[in-house]
């Protein structure tokens, strides 16, 4: 039930329960202005006439403050029965600012641009009475929800802490037609601040993608805050986001490791301290460890290694059915992981698959070391890893990177 609301105060004064025939809607929200009724007798001031005509004073709001979607056919139309005008803002997170066009007189404001679904819109109007009292109402409400919709899987997670070598990444369930249209209403910030940008991909299995990183590598200890207002906004094709997100998450310590695949050794330090120079066995020739920057994606104490799903088959296929201290580097099946059956090779032969084969206890050490978005960086090796093939991102140079970018 509506209440009548005082234009300075929005004190209560009773509740209404009729409106004028010509504002009478279930979707409108009416605001009344209260003047300061007649002079005192001898005194000087408004009349009474004018102290009436602010009392009916009202701005109403169609669509208004309502529990039912609204259909994105309709009309925003804000309108002041008894006054002018003086701003109309209607904007939602997503989709933004709606223009319009005023009657002659500014008693009327019309949105020219179309409602989007799924969007929560806020009207703000302010006018005055033509006694000259101020009018202010804010509503509120929803449109429809949209039926063909997009979502965006993003990483890292809220409340997370990873390596200074993880970017944000989004992966979207749908084609990215409008890249420009959501990349708009992407926001990364940083304390303290980087000098960032996002850059449009072809994930591994074809999604379109979109990744966000600073020049060079996070400094340890920066807060980062994730903004998604894709809510209404139209991805091209007539498909549109439902997401609102706020991600917080924190950068770790700089743990990096380096692997120089000819002296076939891996140096890990922290925070630009050396721990331990690593002896390995990386990939032999014809399946070469992938060259540049990887990331960690992941841990797991033990893993079975199956050959076929890396397509490797006759005279070189394996199945190892309990590989231990397994950090997960590329999801084309790059791991660093205890490689026992290499025994001997250690620092003196790359006799692996392409993983990257350590001790067990040089592997149980590394797997306590690193955490999920730490850097390893190979050099001296052959292919440079995709930027797809997990988080290849800074095996490119600044200048491109931000080419990728839909707003560049």
């Amino acid at each position: 039930m509506r209440r009548r609301l005082t234009a300075r105060t929005g004190r209560r004064t009773g509740r209404r329960t009729a409106l004028p025939v010509a504002f009478t809607s279930a979707a409108a929200v009416l605001l009344l202005a209260c003047g300061s009724g007649g002079a005192p007798d001898g005194g000087s001031g408004k009349g009474a006439g004018d102290g009436d005509k602010d009392r009916s004073a009202a701005v109403v709001v169609r669509p208004g403050d309502d529990s039912a979607r609204v259909p994105v056919g309709r009309k925003v139309t804000v309108r002041v029965r008894g006054g002018s005008l003086t701003s109309v803002e209607v904007t939602s997170p997503g989709p933004g600012r709606l223009a319009g066009t005023w009657s002659e007189d500014r008693s009327v404001w019309t949105a020219t641009t179309p409602l989007a679904p799924g969007a929560t819109y806020t009207v703000k109007a302010r006018g005055r009475a033509s006694g000259g009292s101020p009018l202010e109402r804010t509503a509120s409400f929803t449109t429809e929800a949209p039926r063909n919709t997009f979502v965006g899987e993003y990483v890292p997670d809220r409340g997370t802490t990873v390596g200074v070598a993880m970017p944000v990444s989004i992966t979207f369930d749908k084609p990215i037609r409008n890249k420009a249209a959501v990349e708009r209403k992407l926001e990364v910030t940083a304390s303290p601040a980087v000098d960032g940008a996002w850059s449009w991909i072809k994930d591994r299995n074809g999604k379109d993608r979109v990744d966000y990183r600073p020049e060079r590598f996070w400094k340890p200890g920066t807060e980062v805050t994730l903004r998604m207002n894709l809510a209404g906004v139209d991805a091209g094709g007539g498909v549109y986001g439902t997401q609102q997100r706020l991600v917080h998450f924190r950068i770790g310590d700089a743990v990096t490791s380096t692997l120089d695949v000819t002296r076939k050794t891996m140096t890990v330090a922290r925070n630009g301290r050396v721990l331990r120079a690593l002896k390995v066995s990386s990939g032999k020739k014809g399946y070469e460890t992938w060259n540049g920057t990887m990331v960690v994606l992941s841990k797991v104490p033990t893993i079975r290694m199956d050959s076929s799903t890396v397509r490797i088959f006759g005279h070189e296929a394996y199945d190892l059915g309990s590989v231990r201290w397994d950090v997960q580097l590329t999801p084309s099946g790059t791991y660093v992981h205890a490689a026992p059956w290499n025994e001997g090779k250690f620092g003196l032969t790359n006799g692996s698959h392409g993983c990257i084969g350590l001790s067990t206890d040089d592997a149980r050490w590394f797997y306590g070391q690193v955490s999920v978005g730490d850097p390893v960086t190979v050099v001296g090796s052959t292919d440079t890893v995709a930027i797809n093939n997990g988080y290849g991102d800074w095996n490119v140079d600044w200048a491109s990177w931000k080419e990728g970018g839909a707003l560049r």
